[in-house]
C-alpha cells in the first residue's frame, strides 16, 4: 500500500519504468512509509505482470514467493535484530540466547556477494533492499560499497535510511537519493480524522509522523503515554523521588517490556516535554504535547527560557547514556529532581 503522502513520489518512480538507477536511497525522518515504499517498488521489480498504476499484481508466480517470503531473487539486508526469529532450539537446550545484533554486519553483506554471483532464478532482476541502512559499520558499508561501485547485471539496491549523514560520502554518491519531507497538514490533518485522541495524542508526539503513531498505537503507547502524561503533569507539587520510584517499577512492568518502552523512550519524552514549556514560555504552542496547553501554561510561570533550555541540555546527556543505566532507579531520581528544579523559583 502506498501512502497518499507518498502517492506522488510513486508516480514518478513508476514513470521511470526501465530507467531506474542500480541503486537508490530513500532518505527522510522515521515513521514516515520509505520502507513501505521501497517493498513496493521491489515487489514491482520482481513482479511479471504489474498492474496500470505500476503495483505488483500479487498473483503471478513470482509475487506468490514474495508473498510467503520465499522469493530467491528479493534479498532483506536487515539486523539480525529485526529479521523474523529462527525456530526454536532442540527440546532441552539450556543455553542461554545470544542477543541479536542491532547492526548489519559484514557476514550479511558477502552472504549477499555469494547470491549475487549467480544467476537470478525467477527473473532477469534482483533487488537487494537496505534497512537501515546506518545500521552498517564502517567495514560492511565499504563491503556494500563494492557492490554498488561494480553492480551484478539487473541488480537494483535500495537503500533506506533515516540518517543518511551517517552514510558514506562514496556510499550516497553511488546512490540516486530521493529525499522525503514530513507530510504536509492536510495529509497528517486526513490521517488524523478518524483517530481517536490516543492516536492523536501520539501523532504530536512524534512530530505528525503517521506510521510511527501507528507503530506506537500497536505497542500499547496510547496508555503509556497518557500514564505519563499523568505522572509529570504532577510535579513539582508531587514528590518527584517518589514518582522516580514509580516509574522504576514501570519500566519493568509487563506492558513496559511488552511495548520495548524503556529508559531511552522516557527520556526523549522528557526532552519533548520541556522542549514544549519552553515554546509555551516564549509565547508559541505546545507541539508534542498540544492537549496540555493549561498545564504548560502554568508551568512556564515558574520558569524562564534559560533554565528550560539548560534542563533539556541535560536531558539531552542523559539521554545519550540512557541504553545502559548503571543504576535506573538512580537516573530517574536525577531527571525528575533537575526537572523541578526548573520550576524551583518564581519568574517575573
Amino acid at each position: 500500500m502506498i501512502r497518499p503522502w507518498l502517492a506522488e513520489t510513486w508516480h514518478r518512480l513508476v514513470a521511470l519504468d526501465g530507467r531506474l538507477p542500480h541503486a537508490l536511497l530513500f532518505a527522510g525522518p522515521p515513521g514516515l512509509g520509505k520502507r513501505e515504499l521501497a517493498d513496493a517498488l521491489a515487489a514491482r521489480l520482481l513482479c511479471a505482470l504489474p498492474d496500470p498504476a505500476g503495483h505488483a499484481c500479487g498473483r503471478c508466480s513470482a509475487c506468490m514467493l514474495r508473498l510467503a517470503g520465499n522469493h530467491p531473487d528479493l534479498i532483506m539486508l536487515v539486523p539480525a535484530a529485526e529479521s523474523a526469529p529462527e525456530p526454536d532450539g532442540k527440546e532441552g537446550d539450556d543455553a542461554p540466547a545470544k542477543a541479536k545484533s542491532t547492526q548489519i554486519v559484514i557476514e550479511q553483506v558477502r552472504e549477499v556477494q555469494k547470491a549475487l554471483a549467480v544467476t537470478g532464478h525467477q527473473s532477469s532482476t534482483r533487488v537487494v533492499v537496505v534497512d537501515p541502512a546506518e545500521a552498517m559499520n564502517v567495514f560492511t558499508a565499504n563491503a556494500l560499497l563494492k557492490l554498488l561501485e561494480e553492480p551484478p547485471p539487473a541488480c537494483a539496491f535500495i537503500l533506506v535510511s533515516s540518517a543518511p549523514r551517517r552514510l558514506l560520502p562514496t556510499i550516497r554518491s553511488r546512490c540516486q537519493q530521493w529525499t522525503f519531507g514530513r507530510p504536509s497538514g492536510a495529509a497528517v490533518e486526513a490521517f488524523a480524522s478518524g483517530a481517536d485522541a490516543g492516536l492523536a495524542a501520539l501523532l504530536a508526539l512524534n512530530g505528525g509522523m503517521p506510521l510511527a503513531a501507528e507503530r506506537a498505537a500497536e505497542r500499547g503507547g496510547a496508555a503509556l503515554l497518557a500514564r505519563f502524561v499523568r505522572d509529570i503533569a504532577r510535579l513539582p507539587e508531587a514528590d518527584p523521588l517518589k514518582t522516580a520510584a514509580q516509574w522504576d517499577a514501570w519500566l519493568k512492568s509487563k506492558e513496559a517490556l511488552a511495548a520495548g518502552f524503556g529508559m531511552v523512550q522516557l527520556a526523549d519524552w522528557m526532552q519533548r516535554w520541556v522542549t514544549d514549556l519552553a515554546m509555551v514560555r516564549l509565547g508559541g504552542r505546545a507541539r508534542y504535547f498540544p492537549a496540555q496547553a493549561e498545564v504548560f501554561a502554568a508551568l512556564a510561570a515558574r520558569t524562564d527560557v534559560a533554565r528550560a533550555t539548560n534542563c533539556y541540555n541535560e536531558f539531552a546527556s542523559i539521554r545519550r547514556v540512557a541504553h545502559h543505566p548503571l543504576n535506573a532507579r538512580l537516573m530517574l531520581e536525577d531527571m525528575l529532581l533537575r526537572y523541578v528544579r526548573t520550576m524551583s523559583e518564581k519568574t517575573a
